[in-house]
């Protein structure tokens, strides 16, 4: 039984050989030596147990087995090279990445999104989900949307969202008072710097231990679960908006304390830049506005 995969080099031998029915044109067209192919197609075949080719004075004719294996394998350079292409080719002259957090390009994005596709189809934009965000990639990304106060230095940053927070819940679970809580699960979102703590104090529920519950780590799972009615979330507003006009959510209590944190676009202050990326800054700002 063959546990492992043959060299890649091994396998371009044998399809570039195959197709051309040739080890003297897969050599031209791999820039090795028609030595290199044969020694590839051997050291494959010896791999696999079984001859790919009957070797005739002037050409190859595959094998049973040889006519076989082809497809698989030509599928398989194909969907490698495709995959490269997709995430590693060039990208300055072509794709517009937006790295987004999660929670963000799900419930305020996706939803605006076509219009600007629509209006810009000479755009090819790649959108990078993101739960943690780590360092910006300047080779990777071209513009960042993150959740914070604003100051992130090497960045010029542009407020998206006017945010507050406020519980949300599902329909059917009845609250009239903020004391209620003291019964409930509360959902805490990690790396929000306002969270339950700052709600409780300011509606005055001193009873309700603000750091019970359960902790996730995305929005997008905290409203999830408060819909299903497993506990009840401290909405933001951007996010819990569309889940609150469908009825999905309720907001129980009229408190919807102003955060001081919102989402922001955030463009690198060195660099030349995306030739491209003005133009998506202008209307997610609009559509912001």
């Amino acid at each position: 039984m063959i546990t492992d995969l043959p060299p890649l080099t091994w396998l371009r031998a044998f399809e570039a050989a195959a197709r051309s029915r040739s080890f003297t044109h897969a050599a031209a067209e791999l820039h090795l030596t028609q030595a290199a192919i044969s020694k590839h197609v051997k050291a494959l075949e010896a791999h696999l147990r079984q001859p790919l080719f009957i070797r005739h004075a002037r050409s190859l004719e595959l094998t049973k087995s040889g006519e076989a294996y082809l497809p698989s394998v030509q599928d398989a350079l194909e969907r490698l090279a495709a995959g490269t292409r997709e995430v590693f080719g060039p990208r300055r002259t072509g794709v517009l990445t937006l790295r987004c957090a999660v929670a963000f390009a799900v419930n305020w994005l996706a939803p605006r999104l076509p219009a600007f596709l629509d209006a810009n189809p000479d755009i090819n934009l790649r959108v990078i989900s993101t739960v943690w965000n780590g360092p910006f990639d300047n080779d990777a990304f071209d513009l960042d949307i993150q959740y914070g106060r604003g100051d992130w230095a090497g960045f010029t940053s542009h407020r998206l969202t006017q945010e507050t927070i406020t519980p949300v819940c599902a329909p059917d679970l009845r609250l009239t008072s903020p004391d209620d809580l003291r019964e409930q699960r509360l959902l805490h979102v990690l790396g929000y710097q306002e969270g339950w703590g700052l709600w409780l104090k300011a509606a005055g529920a001193s009873g309700v231990d603000a750091g019970k519950g359960l902790q996730l780590d995305n929005s997008l799972t905290a409203l999830a679960l408060a819909r299903q009615g497993g506990g009840v979330a401290l909405g933001r507003a951007s996010l819990a908006a569309a889940d609150l006009a469908a009825g999905r959510l309720i907001a129980p209590f009229d408190l919807a304390l102003a955060s001081a944190e919102g989402f922001h676009l955030l463009q690198p202050s060195l660099g030349k830049g995306h030739a491209k990326a003005g133009r998506f800054v202008d209307w997610i700002r609009a559509e912001a506005a």
